[in-house]
Order: structure tokens, then C-alpha cells, then sequence
């Protein structure tokens, strides 16, 4: 498997990481990206993951992951003892938002946190026109059986940042298959940001990245 071959979110993701970094994803997967990352970055990397075929896979890539559930906290961690903490597609599943990124950030220098945009174009069109919850590419579940909890848009999440003194050092908007250019609370299905509890400053536009 090569960088290429993994999906958008993971490439930003892994292109984001410095090699030789310490890196601690809440949430891995099947560790796809933790792979990459060991195998062509020499990053020293360790998984958090709760369903057990995904271990399995983790465990069969010679990866480091442990079965715990992340909402109790990371308190069997040191202090910035890792320089990434990856919380990616899954922030948007738990009840203690606030709690766990404080978490992440004080085991992590930085933090990358990745998640669906509710306030897509074509979720806001099935709302409205069809007055059905919402269900696009990057939320393909029905109201019924969707493990999000939470339902957060771009313009949300920057307000958080705000509101908690974060500092946003990166910001990626996701197309289907590139990055969104230009409106991303409309037009992208996912977000990425690079995150840091450093400096306390309002996001700056000039650290958000994009393509047309």
C-alpha cells in the first residue's frame, strides 16, 4: 500500500505528520494510516480502537493498539508525551467533546481533529426539500442507526475553537475526491483541522489550505 492509495482524509493526514513524530490515533481503524506512517515516516505510532475485527487487522500489520474506550480520558498517558494525537471521524460519536480534546491536548503537542460537515449543500437540501434527516457520502447512515451524537458544521467547529482558546495551525476542506476551494461550510463533506492549545488565538485565515 502506498500513500496514494489511501482515502483523502488520510493522505492530508499523513502528508500533515512530520516523520520521526510520535503519534497517537484515537480511533484507528483498521490502522491503515498508522502503518503508513511507521513504515515510510518512522513515526512511532500507537492506536486506540474499540471494535475488535478492527484490532485484529491493526494487530496483523505488527501495530500497537490497545482496546479502551477514549471517554473516560487518556489518563494512562503522560503529559505531551506524543506529538500528534489523531482524533479523526469519530469526535463527532462522543457525548464529552470539550473534555476529550482537552485531553488529546495536553498528551499532544498538536492535534488533528477530522469530521463531517452537517451544513453540506446536500444535507441542507434534504432537510429542507424532503424534510428527511440528512444522508450524503459522509454521512451514510439513517437517523436510526448513526453512531454520531453530535451534529456539527465548519463554521461550528472554528466558533469552538474560539470559544475555547484554541489555536487553529491548519485547515483542510474535503471534497469527494479533493479539497473544497472556496465556501467549505457548503461545499465540503469533511474537515480536518491541525489544532494546538498553544497561544490562545483566534483562527487565522492564512492557515487554511485549499484547492479548487
Amino acid at each position: 500500500m502506498t500513500s496514494n492509495a489511501l482515502r483523502l482524509d488520510y493522505r492530508i493526514i499523513y502528508e500533515a505528520v512530520e516523520p520521526g513524530a510520535r503519534v497517537l490515533d484515537l480511533g484507528c481503524g483498521n490502522g491503515d494510516l498508522l502503518y503508513l506512517l511507521a513504515r515510510d515516516k518512522n513515526a512511532k505510532v500507537q492506536g486506540i480502537e474499540l471494535d475488535d475485527a478492527a484490532i485484529y487487522e491493526c494487530v496483523k500489520k505488527g501495530l500497537s493498539v490497545f482496546n479502551s474506550d477514549i471517554k473516560s480520558g487518556l489518563i494512562e498517558y503522560p503529559d505531551q508525551s506524543f506529538d500528534y494525537v489523531i482524533l479523526n471521524q469519530s469526535m463527532q460519536e462522543v457525548t464529552n467533546i470539550d473534555f476529550i480534546i482537552q485531553e488529546a491536548l495536553r498528551v499532544g503537542r498538536k492535534v488533528i481533529v477530522g469530521f463531517p460537515n452537517f451544513a453540506h449543500l446536500s444535507a441542507r437540501f434534504m432537510l429542507f426539500f424532503r424534510g428527511q434527516a440528512p444522508m450524503t457520502k459522509a454521512l451514510p447512515y439513517r437517523w436510526y442507526d448513526t453512531p454520531n451524537v453530535r451534529c456539527l458544521s465548519i463554521d461550528d467547529f472554528r466558533n469552538f475553537c474560539v470559544e475555547k482558546k484554541l489555536r487553529i495551525l491548519e485547515a483542510y476542506y474535503l471534497g469527494s475526491k479533493k479539497l473544497v476551494g472556496f465556501w467549505p461550510n457548503l461545499l465540503a463533506l469533511n474537515a480536518i483541522f491541525v489544532l494546538t492549545g498553544e497561544g490562545g488565538s483566534a483562527p487565522r485565515k492564512d492557515a487554511d489550505h485549499h484547492e479548487s
